[in-house]
């Protein structure tokens, strides 16, 4: 696991070197420098060794120097690759490294190589002889790949905060980047929050041509749709458990201790239960839980440790208080980059982890594949379709916007967000702001259309995928683990375990009643009952005791009515329809405010002052 930064066409080796120290979180381990001076070509790196650390070091190369490359993940089937390699006559100079898989591999089958590759990753390739870049995400978006060109300069990093050294880069916001996120909480591919910059969709790579200053992008995979429509419940079941074991298998190679992220609930169980019943061990595990409060139903600490006890897994368990939280805001917003206002707890897990281990499996992505948390619901039932038309057309017409009921976008209105379009067009932003941004039900609707189903179910599984689990809960993953220096795995987005769950006929992959039921049922002889009777839970965070309590001060600085005009990015309405009323006591508007408070701390952090 790394972070990895490179340029081309200026002269800059001090510039490199800030590029990759800003990210030597992201690899503690190692780093390295490749510079050709010839054609101004600059990649490094930070390493955190996790195979073969002994020869893995990059910038790595294959035997005559005609590929550089710098990589950021694992490759799980790259023993069986190289096999295939070698009986072609391909020479290895390192003992076992993923890394050297993959220049071979471009050498053997240039931009097909992509298909053959199971993993999560990030990484570019400096052809020499063919005078390009070649940089690729993996299919689920799990490592992330930010680039900008800008004018004759071309540059790439892990993190988009690397990349603001460079000085053709500027901070200007991309304002349908903020338009986006008003709504979503985060901000969908390929946009970032500075126009300058972008960032590379999931399962997409890019190749740049040094010479004619040209850069092309293209989708190498995509998400299926159901197709076995004679599917029995007894193949079902047999398919989902076969696939399942099979990923978190190939998903546990390493060559430094693993562990596990015990939440208690379905996902993390199953992935730890797979990995004991297979003999993995000595077995760790992390929980995080949180000293009860009256108004809080959210514990999972006795269900985590019974599982882990069930496993004679070695359990470490952090308490924090909610306000705890707190503590580390500012942190976690420097390290996210972007304006996110979302879940945080995992921080504290990998928090706990550093020094301990530097490999994490969760079980992240369970939800996305069996049910996305029902908010199929709307789409098929009038009832539940009516009740989310009603709560939205309260909160629009209570907060200052006003009903969109008979948008074109029906799909796109119907789907989960926080301020809509019409609130986003009457209060949040003037007029002048908005022209040439398309609106975010419309862009929600776009890939509604893209996933060519007729079932609801795929379709909001499909937006899922290409919206809120790379860019919100994968984005947040990768942030928060690397900033304590963890590598942290979802083997429950292995694309061959994907493909597979989605080739199961909606209806037998998950029910009104519950989402996740055939999930439970492939998994029952390992997780207790505990965890199969007991109901999804999660965190929930207290935005609302915070914003009225301990950030009330910071808050009402921010979101007032004279910093808003000061600042001049959001119409003062927004003070008048949502932020004072809130501390007048509308509850309701609490996820509105924390979305512009996140935002407006993102703001100080990156662009009132220098990140540090």
């Amino acid at each position: 696991m790394c972070g990895i930064v490179g340029f081309s066409s200026i002269f800059d080796p001090e510039l490199l070197r800030k590029m990759s120290d800003c990210l030597a979180y992201r690899g503690p381990d190692d780093s390295g420098e490749f510079i050709d001076s010839q054609r101004n070509v600059f990649l490094a790196m930070r390493r955190l060794s996790i195979i073969d650390p002994d020869n893995g070091k990059q910038p790595m190369s294959n035997e005559d120097e005609t590929l550089w490359i710098v990589f950021n993940g694992e490759i799980f089937n790259y023993k069986k690759l190289k096999d295939i390699l070698i009986s072609k006559g391909h020479k290895f100079k390192t003992d076992h490294s993923d890394t050297e898989v993959l220049i071979h591999l471009y050498e053997e089958k240039g931009s097909d190589m992509l298909s053959e590759l199971n993993g999560m990753f990030a990484f570019v390739i400096y052809d020499k002889k063919n005078k390009l870049f070649f940089g690729a995400r993996d299919r689920m978006g799990i490592k992330p790949l930010y680039y900008s060109l800008k004018d004759s300069f071309f540059g790439f990093a892990s993190e988009s905060k690397a990349l603001l050294f460079c000085p053709k880069i500027t901070k200007k916001i991309d304002f349908q980047s903020l338009y986006d996120y008003m709504s979503l909480q985060y901000i969908p591919a390929p946009r970032t929050i500075f126009e300058d910059i972008k960032k590379l969709a999931c399962a997409s790579y890019f190749i740049f041509e040094l010479d004619k200053n040209n850069l092309n992008i293209s989708k190498y995979w995509d998400l299926p749709q159901s197709s076995n429509e004679n599917m029995t419940m007894d193949q079902a079941l047999a398919l989902v458990r076969h696939e399942t074991e099979a990923a978190v298998k190939r998903w546990s190679i390493s060559d430094v201790p693993i562990a596990c992220s015990l939440s208690g609930g379905l996902d993390s169980s199953s992935v730890t239960g797979i990995l004991a019943k297979s003999g993995f061990g000595p077995l760790r595990t992390f929980s995080l839980g949180f000293k009860e409060k009256k108004d809080s139903s959210f514990d999972e600490r006795e269900i985590a440790k019974n599982t882990a006890s069930m496993w004679c897994a070695h359990h470490h368990e952090t308490i924090i208080e909610p306000d705890d939280l707190l503590l580390d805001l500012r942190k976690m917003v420097y390290h996210l980059d972007e304006p996110y206002a979302g879940g945080l707890p995992s921080w504290y897990i990998y928090k706990s982890m550093k020094r301990k281990v530097k490999v994490a499996m969760t079980g992240t992505g369970g939800d996305e594949l069996f049910g996305v948390y029902g908010y199929w619901r709307p789409y098929e039932s009038f009832i539940w379709g009516l009740r989310e038309r009603a709560k939205l057309f309260l909160l629009e017409s209570q907060a200052g916007g006003y009903s969109g009921l008979k948008t074109k976008n029906k799909q796109g209105y119907l789907y989960h967000r926080y301020f809509t379009d019409s609130m986003k067009k009457n209060i949040v932003f003037n007029r002048e702001r908005l022209k040439g941004v398309v609106p975010t039900e419309g862009y929600i609707q776009k890939i509604w259309q893209q996933s060519l189903s007729g079932s609801a179910r795929d379709s909001v599984a499909y937006v899922h995928f290409k919206t809120q689990l790379p860019e919100e809960f994968l984005s947040m993953t990768d942030k928060f683990s690397m900033a304590h220096s963890i590598e942290a795995r979802t083997p429950l987005l292995d694309h061959k375990l994907v493909e597979a769950v989605m080739s199961i006929p909606p209806g037998l992959r998950t029910s009104a009643g519950d989402p996740k039921y055939l999930f439970n049922l492939a998994m029952k002889d390992v997780l207790s009952i505990q965890v199969r009777k007991a109901s999804k839970k999660g965190f929930v965070l207290p935005i609302g005791h915070w914003l009225r309590g301990p950030l009330s001060r910071e808050a009402q600085h921010y979101l007032g009515e004279d910093y808003l005009k000061k600042q001049g990015i959001f119409n003062p309405n927004l003070y008048k329809y949502v932020v004072k009323p809130f501390f007048q006591g509308r509850s309701y508007l609490k996820n509105l405010v924390w979305t512009v408070y996140m935002f407006q701390l993102w703001h100080e952090t990156y662009i009132e002052n220098e990140p540090s």
